[in-house]
């Protein structure tokens, strides 16, 4: 499905839901917002813009801000909340390999970012295909408790120079609903307004840009 070029779409969460009609469990989550009159929903992997008050396939759409929507299924209402872990509607678990598929909106300056989380805490990301690992500040690091210290230490090149930093592994990397784990990451001194996305979370993924529109495919 082509988005609209003019819509400014932000990864959000996803929400695990049963279909009212008894359909197979499938995932319900908010990409994104145009003001507070629709929002892009992600159902079941498919694009799907739903404008306030109308319905697609179980999901009513009551309300939408930058930040949140708030759905109704089966008649049981659930806020979807933007980087939120997906929650859980309904008696039917999860498919066991959860999502697949990330699609980002350029922002300004012609960059991709997104709300995620790492190791389960909430952080800010920006795509970075020239980095070779995903990179973290170490104030982030420490904000998010990530036990860096205990990582190997190396000398990496920043734009300040070369400086000492820590390699570690990363249990869990998630945006919306795509978990990706064992995902190796830089840290190093210093504050960065976002975490770079690197080459050790992306070459998991088969990208795909379509003018201001990425798709991250998972691959493994």
């Amino acid at each position: 499905m082509k988005m609209p070029a003019y819509v400014c779409w932000a990864l959000g969460c996803g929400l695990w839901v049963t279909a009212a009609c008894g359909q197979t469990a499938g995932t319900v989550s908010f990409n994104g917002s145009l003001g507070t009159k629709a929002a892009l929903l992600m159902i079941d992997g498919e694009a799907r813009t739903l404008t306030v008050g109308s319905t697609l396939r179980g999901v009513r759409l009551l309300s939408v801000d930058d930040n949140r929507a708030e759905i109704e299924l089966g008649g049981r209402r659930q806020t979807l909340l933007m980087g939120a872990t997906p929650g859980r509607i309904g008696d039917n678990a999860p498919p066991p390999n959860g999502g697949r598929k990330i699609i980002l909106s350029a922002g300004s300056g012609g960059h991709f970012t997104s709300i995620g989380s790492i190791n389960g805490q909430s952080t800010q990301f920006l795509i970075d295909t020239g980095a070779t690992a995903i990179s973290i500040s170490q104030t982030e690091a420490e904000r998010m408790g990530l036990n860096f210290s205990a990582g190997r230490r190396i000398m990496t090149q920043t734009a300040n120079g070369v400086v000492p930093a820590h390699m570690m592994q990363l249990n869990s990397v998630r945006i919306g609903d795509v978990e990706v784990r064992n995902v190796e990451a830089i840290v190093i001194p210093g504050q960065m307004s976002h975490v770079l996305l690197g080459n050790s979370f992306l070459t998991r993924f088969q990208m795909q840009r379509h003018n201001d529109v990425l798709t991250l495919d998972l691959r493994y």
